[in-house]
């Protein structure tokens, strides 16, 4: 049986991140609606980051935080296979071992920050050199609290997180999507693409995104989005995960309010 039939989900991931997302909800049934919050731009020069971080084997280990920080950064690794790599989050393991890496460990039953830093890998740190690749203007939790463990941590930006625009006409399109009730659910995968989607569209848009679920990863997004005023419900997924956004919907779809 698919969980999911006849659910209408607005994906707002970037373009190039949104298809596994959306074929996972069409296989259970779902259709899917796009509308990019973000785009991903590569940031820096590979010859000036390699400058700036200097000589890979001089780090006990290298932590990349998203699929994304692999995205861009990888090619700084320069093809060095015996390199200790960490990756948050099992999109961010997947992502280095198809670029054709070994990950020494990943978080435990939490894949981010805080799932990370629980890892006995990362108890004791001092006299540590690790090397953080990452996208700008993120969470500096992992950074900070490495460095009060002891480590000394070198951070090399790779990409950034542009709010995405939407023509006229898109934004008209997906008013009466919502006003002919084909829209049941709205993905907010981070709090980065939340706020830009709610910078994203007009007031008489927002009313509508403010009648329907939102699906959000855990406990922290949705807080920060209440603070940014959104006073729609939220499923809370156990991670941004494909599987955990998925496995959320199911079980908000078999309760009575879902159904």
């Amino acid at each position: 049986m698919r969980t999911l039939e006849g659910l209408g989900i607005l994906v707002t991931r970037p373009e190039h991140q949104a298809m596994p997302l959306c074929r996972l909800l069409e296989a259970q049934g779902a259709y899917t609606v796009r509308l990019a919050a973000l785009e991903i731009r590569a940031l820096g020069e590979r010859r000036a980051l390699s400058a700036q971080i200097g000589a890979l084997e001089s780090f006990d280990l290298i932590i990349f935080t998203s699929a994304n920080a692999v995205r861009f950064g990888a090619p700084l690794l320069d093809q060095k296979r015996d390199l200790q790599l960490a990756a948050i989050g099992a999109a961010t393991a997947r992502a280095l071992n198809q670029a054709g890496y070994r990950v020494a460990f990943t978080p435990g039953e939490t894949p981010n920050s805080e799932g990370l830093l629980a890892h006995p890998r990362l108890e004791h740190l001092s006299g540590h050199r690790i090397l953080l690749i990452k996208g700008s203007e993120g969470r500096q939790l992992l950074q900070q609290e490495l460095t009060r463990r002891g480590a000394d941590v070198v951070s090399a930006d790779v990409y950034q997180r542009v709010p995405a625009s939407a023509s006229a006409a898109r934004l008209q399109t997906l008013r009466e999507q919502f006003a002919a009730g084909a829209v049941h659910v709205i993905t907010a995968t981070s709090l980065a693409i939340g706020i830009a989607l709610l910078q994203m569209v007009p007031e008489e848009l927002r009313a509508e995104f403010e009648r329907v679920p939102w699906l959000v990863p855990g406990e922290r997004v949705a807080a920060a989005l209440r603070e940014q005023g959104l006073r729609a419900p939220l499923l809370l997924a156990d991670s941004a995960e494909d599987q955990d956004l998925v496995a959320a919907l199911s079980r908000w779809r078999s309760t009575e309010s879902g159904a």
